[in-house]
């Protein structure tokens, strides 16, 4: 159950992330998905919820890649340690695109249950990725 709960979440990166098919979203996810992500703390539930939500990331960072590091899986949870780089063109949360680069780090927890990701837990370096962006002094 570890290695099948793992490749949910190899193709949430590679297929949903880095190839842009939001289309394997809907495929991943269950209906009732919930995101934890402290960072945006008003994110409404489902698929289309993550779609919206990557998919403005996307917008404000065009070439945006994700690069898995570490994939634990235990029972329903997969852990994930994971970076991503991109270029800021685009507006993200208000602030205008700076044409920075950036590199963030983060964690996520999945939870899956019958092949579909239920929850996800997100921590993201967005301090840093400020400071990257030149928001705040480095």
């Amino acid at each position: 159950m570890s290695e099948e709960n793992k490749n949910i979440i190899r193709r949430l990166i590679a297929e949903g992330w880095n190839a842009r098919n939001f289309a394997v979203i809907d495929e991943l996810c269950s209906a009732t998905f919930t995101m934890h992500d402290p960072s945006a703390p008003h994110l409404a539930n489902g698929p289309e919820a993550a779609k919206a939500y990557i998919g403005a990331l996307v917008a404000a960072f065009p070439d945006l890649h994700m690069q898995v590091h570490d994939l634990l899986g235990e029972a329903d949870r997969v852990s994930l340690r994971w970076s991503a780089e991109g270029t800021h063109q685009g507006e993200f949360n208000g602030i205008p695109p700076t044409n920075n680069r950036v590199c963030v780090s983060g964690q996520a927890i999945y939870r899956i249950a019958n092949g579909k990701i239920e929850e996800d837990w997100i921590i993201v370096d967005t301090y840093g990725m400020l400071q990257q962006l030149g928001v705040i002094p480095g």
